[in-house]
């Protein structure tokens, strides 16, 4: 029954009882008082089920017959039914078994069979996958995550920037740096900063970028090869692990908290006026002081999982590019259009034809080792490349003459000087035919006498000129 149906019984129970008048009972029914007696009348013959509509449960008189049902949805679920990408909707179901097999069915009918028979489901499109919040960390300095983004810091004041931002799971703790984009020492810089300020983290949990780590080639994957980038080995080298995300909801605590620097840390530069880099850094210790003492929060544990601080050497050390570079015959090393002479400072000294390890820092230094020991080197200028003498051209003279076509030549016919000659020439030529047309006309009309108008008009002859008279031929 329906809730209206329900309703109706409940009233008229009352008025049965004597609680209710009949007269109240059609003000609360909604209904005229002849129809409230129509109800308590049946009510006390049938009780509640005489209340129910006498359709309830039938089917429908414009139905479809349930053998056309049965074979539609037998060809549905044969020729147009499969996975999600593959199976037909109601509508494009419908056109084709109209087209197809002359079943006229109404795709909104079509619809409803099709979900009742479970060919159809109201999702579409890929069924998205279940997914969970992530209970935080319970140690403070076991994950980090590290992110950039990019936005106007300065507004109108500077240039647009990238704030890489680094902030700790269990606690809540930021740490940041501005620069001009996501780079391998932007990372550097704050990752060095992170760890002169609390230690060297466990492990950090990046998005998937090349400045992080990139994924094997088809040609690494069969050497069984693991692609590392600089930002990875240095890493590597400081135990630090690397672990990326394949979305940007599995780091939304630090996507949460750039959204917050970008609310908070702009308006305090702005009423700062700082419009530079520099200035932007030197700012952040003081904001991120106050952000963390405000937004902190206590981990789980109070075991502290960051690794003691490296010397500052240490990190110069680590914080480096490496690139692998080979010795020629003359022990120089070349080096992104340098040329570093190698010196023979000791009895050992790198070999010919091998390999060496060039390091360089981020202000340009560089330094080259062989097999854990630094060598000493002397940069060269650049040799001066020899400039090849300009060829002139070589033009073979043609031996037979070139043929040219006239002035009358459908290739010329465009030639302006043409078109201006051969309308000059049309002009000449209307204007003789003019002449002529004026030499042969008729003789001055005034000079012949009109005829009245009884008699008919006398004909002129048509004009001939005499054999032997050329006083009108034209020249």
């Amino acid at each position: 029954m329906s809730d209206k149906e329900l309703q109706r019984v409940e009233v008229l129970g009352r008025v049965r009882s004597g609680e209710l008048r009949l007269r109240d009972a059609a003000v609360l029914l909604r209904v005229s008082y002849r129809q409230a007696k129509r109800l308590a009348g049946r009510f006390r013959q049938g009780g509640a089920a005489a209340l129910r509509h006498g359709s309830a449960g039938r089917r429908s008189n414009r139905g479809q017959p349930p053998q056309l049902r049965q074979q539609v949805l037998a060809l549905v679920r044969e020729k147009y039914s499969g996975s999600s990408a593959e199976r037909f909707g109601p509508t494009l179901a419908a056109e084709h078994l109209a087209e197809e097999d002359g079943l006229l069915v109404h795709r909104e009918t079509l619809r409803r069979w099709m979900l009742e028979d479970g060919l159809w489901g109201r999702v579409r499109g890929k069924p998205r996958e279940h997914r969970q919040r992530r209970p935080r960390k319970e140690h403070f300095g076991e994950l980090v995550q590290l992110d950039g983004s990019f936005h106007h810091w300065f507004e109108r004041r500077g240039p647009r920037g990238c704030l890489m931002n680094m902030v700790d799971d269990a606690t809540g703790v930021t740490h940041a740096y501005i620069g001009e984009g996501e780079t391998i020492w932007a990372a550097v810089h704050v990752l060095r900063g992170w760890i002169e300020n609390f230690g060297v983290p466990l492990a950090l949990y990046t998005d998937w970028k090349n400045v992080y780590k990139t994924e094997p080639t088809a040609k690494q994957e069969l050497r069984g090869e693991r692609p590392q980038t600089q930002f990875g080995r240095m890493c590597a080298q400081l135990g630090i692990a690397i672990i990326t995300a394949n979305s940007p909801q599995a780091k939304g605590r630090v996507e949460r908290k750039n959204g917050v620097h970008q609310d908070r840390c702009i308006k305090k530069m702005r009423r700062q006026g700082i419009a530079s880099y520099a200035a932007a850094n030197t700012y952040l210790e003081e904001y991120l002081l106050g952000l963390n003492k405000r937004f902190g929060r206590v981990p789980a544990a109070p075991q502290n999982y960051h690794r003691a601080t490296p010397s500052s050497t240490e990190l110069d050390a680590t914080f480096r590019l490496q690139t692998q570079r080979s010795i020629s015959n003359d022990w120089v090393v070349r080096y992104h259009g340098r040329y570093l002479q190698l010196l023979p400072t000791s009895r050992r000294y790198a070999p010919r034809q091998q390999s060496a390890l060039l390091y360089e820092s981020e202000a340009g230094e560089l330094a080259v080792h062989y097999r854990g020991e630094r060598i000493a080197h002397q940069e060269l200028p650049a040799p001066a490349r020899k400039e090849k003498p300009a060829r002139s051209p070589i033009r073979v003279p043609y031996s037979r003459p070139r043929y040219r076509h006239g002035p009358e030549h459908p290739y010329n016919r465009r030639d302006p000087q043409q078109i201006k000659r051969q309308r000059l020439r049309q002009l000449q030529q209307a204007v003789a035919a003019r002449a002529v047309v004026r030499a042969c006309a008729a003789p001055d009309r005034a000079a012949v006498p009109a005829a009245p108008r009884s008699a008919p008009a006398p004909t002129t002859p048509p004009f001939q000129t005499p054999q032997g008279d050329t006083s009108n031929e034209l020249t």
